[in-house]
């Protein structure tokens, strides 16, 4: 028999014991549950992630893994050795949120879903981690590989990747795959990062302007001027770019002109160079801008990705492939601009995979389906043993 036909057929087996690890996930119902709304109604804005990763910390302590700890980025690591150690897989999902402590983070359970602030995002993905270890003890499974849990911190918004980023460049133990964990979709597989640009622009009204003259601008207008010369830029659709205009604050009444207002945006660009030329063009938009008007806007670019990443032919993407397909779900291929890029960076094999369905993503209301939630625990612990089996190595 060829290596191909070994693989095949090794493969073709954990596909056939897909629904003994989804019904062995179905038993850990309200472990999961427990799991879910511990760590999701601790708030844990960017750079304020240590009671929700402590949390994580002493789940996985008592679920057995070994070197429960913080680094120095705050990140919450944690080992479940291999019984050989020759490779190292990474599972990582963030900590952080991008809403801060006024908001409320009750969660609410219901027989079929979960619902609340940034449930599906991330806390999914967290109550996913400290789920696992206990998933693998009751599938019996000991890998070789060893198994590096990792609770980011400082992923989102100006956090910038920067706790991954510091784990990757300081951890000792060579990483040969990763598995990046999102709350929803189930189905999703990310495998390639797109070329991100993210950033603020903000506009403030200097303290000698003359508000009394007839045409005064005020804020508002001058950021409109902004977002109209930002909305004629041409974008081409090879590579494929778009500028996301994501939020827009000013002023506070009807009857005073508004002194400050910021603009959050994002570019997304298939290719760095036209990311580039787009950062160029922004900034000649806020110097223009800035020089007629006499306000003081500034370009604040603070958050970028590099396009890259692994083929559709790669071996750990066939696989993955295979296994939502075995699921039963619509596979639903994007590109990435979350933790995948810390790791495609680093030139390490690494997908990110959704674990259920959600409705209202980026919602201050979020709700995610609790029975999806075991397929997609049973996809995981699949394609670990995957990697483990050598099913993703490029030969």
């Amino acid at each position: 028999m060829t290596h191909r036909e070994n693989h095949i057929r090794a493969r073709d087996q954990l596909i056939r014991e897909l629904p003994d690890r989804v019904h062995a996930a179905e038993s850990l119902r309200e472990q999961f549950l427990a799991h879910l709304v511990l760590a999701g109604e601790i708030p844990a804005p960017t750079f304020s992630e240590s009671n929700r990763v402590d949390t994580l910390l002493m789940r996985w302590s008592e679920g057995g893994l070994l070197n429960c700890s913080r680094d120095g980025m705050g990140n919450g690591v944690a080992l479940r050795p291999g019984t050989d150690g020759a490779q190292t897989i990474l599972i990582v999902a963030r900590a952080d949120t991008a809403l801060d402590e006024s908001v409320d983070h009750a969660l609410t359970v219901q027989p079929d879903c979960v619902s609340g602030v940034g449930v599906a995002e991330n806390t999914i993905s967290l109550a996913a981690l400290a789920t696992l270890p206990t998933l693998l003890d009751l599938l019996n499974i000991r890998l070789k590989a060893n198994l590096v849990f990792l609770a980011a911190s400082r992923s989102v918004g100006r956090g910038n990747l920067e706790g991954l980023r510091y784990f990757l460049a300081n951890n000792a133990i060579p990483i040969h795959f990763g598995i990046c964990l999102e709350g929803a979709p189930l189905g999703l597989l990310s495998y390639r990062s797109i070329g991100m640009l993210r950033g603020e622009i903000h506009c403030r009204m200097p303290s000698d302007y003359q508000w009394a003259n007839l045409g005064a601008a005020g804020a508002v207008l001058t950021i409109n001027q902004v977002i109209n010369r930002i909305a004629a830029i041409p974008l081409p659709r090879r590579p494929a770019t778009s500028i996301v205009l994501g939020s827009l604050e000013a002023g506070h009444t009807y009857d005073h002109y508004a002194r400050q207002a910021l603009l959050r945006f994002e570019v997304r660009c298939e290719s760095a160079l036209q990311a580039q030329q787009i950062s160029e063009q922004l900034a000649d938009i806020v110097a223009e801008v800035r020089a007629q008007s006499g306000a003081h806007v500034d370009l604040d670019i603070f958050a970028q990705r590099e396009p890259g990443g692994i083929s559709i032919s790669h071996p750990f993407v066939r696989v993955a492939r295979h296994v939502v397909e075995a699921l039963g779900v619509p596979l639903q291929i994007a590109p990435s601009t979350t933790e995948l890029a810390a790791l495609i960076d680093r030139k390490i094999p690494a997908l990110t995979i959704g674990l259920t369905r959600g409705e209202s993503l980026d919602d201050e209301r979020e709700k995610a389906e609790i029975r999806p939630i075991y397929q997609g625990m049973a996809q995981l612990a699949t394609l670990l043993l995957a990697i483990d089996g050598g099913l993703c190595d490029e030969v």
